[in-house]
């Protein structure tokens, strides 16, 4: 037991800390009972969803599908930058959209580390194409943040709907983050070298499993295009992909597979941030935010999600700004989502994604200048809201 202990980070601490501290808010009724259950069963579906999606994206990398499309990229790059630039920012762009921002974060960002020796790529540019496409390219389904899940739910919006509605900003976010990726990561100034080598092809070990995980991604992406509820589809590609490991590499098939920090920390955030509003978070987020629906209201969402995400984290900071926006505001509303999906590129802490990104880069040995991180996230956050919230105006 004490080892156990000993192996927790300091985040698993603050996540278990923050589940405390709800579970103790709830029993000394600073949190009504009611309110809590509520805020449980509102978060459930969700975390079914999460878990089963992370497992799929796991066992998806186990089976080096990840690891084959990244080195299959650079070999039609054929050397040139800006053409492994453009393929780079579309796969973490669509893995971001498609199986969540925490899959680009936690299992693309060392697929691309690792891939970057083995051309002779410098680390930066590929890890700062992960970490920040994972928040700026989370717009466009409810899977791609779980912010989107909650902001689905509270305008009643299908999947298709929501998609027609975010297609415009989600452009312009990703076209904007490209924009500042080159300027300050990828050029020829900031990567070194004129042209990199193309590497290898990555040998698959078990093609079986191989064609399962990649085909349960594809019918996954096409079960929630299609409609289907998104836990449910979730859940089915990853028991597919958990029956194949069982049946060809059962070791492979390990508790650590479950994403429990994750679930830990949203439980607790889902209990600690309503008790927060009633102790007045809800005023000062009233008061940034505004009354007005559209307008200079959807670009004070926009700004307030942003900066509190960079404080506190952008999934308390979206709850915090949902429960004080009016239901009929839908521009308000997904400009507040804006401002937490895009905004978190400042601090290192303002996504969980961006905290897992930072780990990958430590156990990696690349050096991220914080400095350089935390100016030019600002530029990317400033520019990119501006730009996002406009086209949200117009389209409403």
């Amino acid at each position: 037991m004490a080892t156990g202990l000993r192996r927790l980070s300091v985040l698993d601490w603050i996540r278990f800390g923050l589940l405390a501290a709800g579970l103790v808010f709830v029993a000394t009724g600073l949190l009504p009972a009611e309110t809590a259950r509520e805020s449980v069963e509102r978060i459930a579906p969700l975390l079914l969803f999460l878990g089963a999606v992370i497992v799929l994206a796991e066992l998806t990398k186990e089976a080096r599908v990840f690891d084959v499309i990244a080195t299959r990229i650079a070999i039609v790059g054929r050397g040139s930058y800006a053409i492994l630039f453009l393929l780079c920012a579309a796969f973490a762009s669509l893995v971001t959209i498609f199986l969540n921002l925490d899959t680009t974060a936690v299992l693309l960002t060392p697929v691309m580390l690792a891939l970057a020796p083995r051309a002779k790529i410098a680390p930066l540019p590929m890890a700062m194409t992960t970490v920040w496409l994972a928040n700026t390219a989370s717009l466009l389904l409810p899977v791609s943040n779980l912010t989107n899940l909650l902001a689905m739910n509270r305008v009643a919006l299908t999947t298709q709907e929501f998609a027609a509605r975010m297609w415009a900003p989600q452009l312009v976010s990703i076209a904007v983050t490209m924009a500042f990726l080159w300027a300050f990561y990828w050029r020829r100034g900031e990567r070194g070298e004129d042209r990199y080598e193309p590497p290898p092809p990555v040998p698959v070990a078990d093609r079986v499993l191989f064609g399962v995980s990649g085909v349960a991604c594809l019918l996954f992406i096409a079960a929630i295009l299609a409609g289907v509820e998104i836990g449910v589809a979730a859940l089915v590609a990853a028991v597919a992909v958990v029956a194949a490991f069982a049946w060809r590499d059962r070791a492979k098939l390990v508790w650590g597979l479950l994403p429990w920090r994750l679930l830990v920390f949203v439980t607790g955030l889902f209990l600690v941030v309503p008790t927060l509003s009633r102790l007045g978070l809800a005023d000062v987020m009233r008061g940034l935010v505004g009354v007005g629906g559209d307008g200079d209201g959807a670009y004070r969402a926009a700004a307030a999600g942003a900066a509190l995400s960079n404080v506190v984290n952008n999934l308390p900071a979206y709850v915090a700004g949902e429960q004080v926006i009016p239901a009929a505001n839908h521009t308000q509303l997904l400009s507040l989502l804006a401002g937490t999906n895009l905004g978190p590129v400042i601090t290192p802490w303002g996504s969980l994604a961006t905290l897992l990104w930072f780990e990958w880069c430590r156990r990696g040995d690349v050096r991220v200048p914080l400095a350089k991180f935390v100016a030019t996230g600002a530029g990317l956050a400033v520019a990119g809201l501006a730009a996002t919230a406009t086209v949200l105006v117009l389209t409403g």
